[in-house]
């Protein structure tokens, strides 16, 4: 499949085949993807769990309006974002990169303060805000690099934050859940799989100014 028919397969899966599993080189792939993944200024304020650990499963799935997919997936994957991102996490962030990049910190003193600008004129809501709009954009490329792996996932908001937090740890660490999604194969009796997928047409999303 080329890539457009690829996006075409893929669509958010109401059944998996619980005796399916990703292989590890398939979850390393996925992992990789996520660290990748695309953020303003390349801030990456965010952690993701990926759980394949039936008990915990199990304890997350009252908490996802009893979806099974979280239970019967190969992997729950849990988008989290930091709930204090600050300066702090600018001057790790600029160590990283001179470290990466052979640079002194002082070479990147113009690009740190800009992005302390950036942060300091919002409010600590609207940072998380911005943060969480952050996850979305790895929760795009994710299913995207899903769809090319023909890995099935079912992006998931029916969740509840604060219990996936509690169960999680999360608190403590810094973090709030912000989205999940399921990933694994498709169950042959799932009749979404067939479905046509329905989009509005091109003319109506997508404008071209020449």
């Amino acid at each position: 499949m080329n890539h457009i028919e690829k996006l075409e397969w893929r669509y958010a899966t109401k059944e998996f085949d619980a005796t399916k599993k990703l292989s590890e080189e398939q979850v390393k792939t996925l992992a990789e993807s996520l660290r990748l993944a695309a953020s303003s200024f390349g801030l990456q304020p965010w952690t993701f769990y990926i759980i394949s650990n039936d008990d915990v499963k199990q304890k997350l799935l009252p908490h996802s309006w009893n979806q099974k997919q979280v239970v019967d997936c190969s992997h729950q994957i849990v988008f989290c974002t930091m709930t204090d991102f600050g300066a702090s996490n600018v001057e790790k962030y600029i160590q990283d990169i001179a470290s990466t990049r052979g640079q002194s910190v002082e070479e990147l003193e113009g690009y740190s303060k800009m992005m302390k600008g950036f942060l300091s004129g919002k409010g600590k809501e609207e940072v998380l805000t911005w943060a969480k709009n952050q996850v979305y954009i790895a929760l795009g490329s994710f299913l995207t690099t899903c769809a090319e792996l023909e890995i099935d996932a079912c992006p998931m908001e029916g969740i509840v934050q604060s219990e996936y937090d509690s169960i999680l740890g999360l608190k403590d660490k810094g973090l709030t859940t912000v989205v999940a999604c399921p990933v694994g194969f498709r169950a042959e009796g799932d009749k979404y799989a067939e479905l046509s997928k329905v989009r509005f047409p091109l003319e109506e999303v997508v404008k071209f100014i020449d």
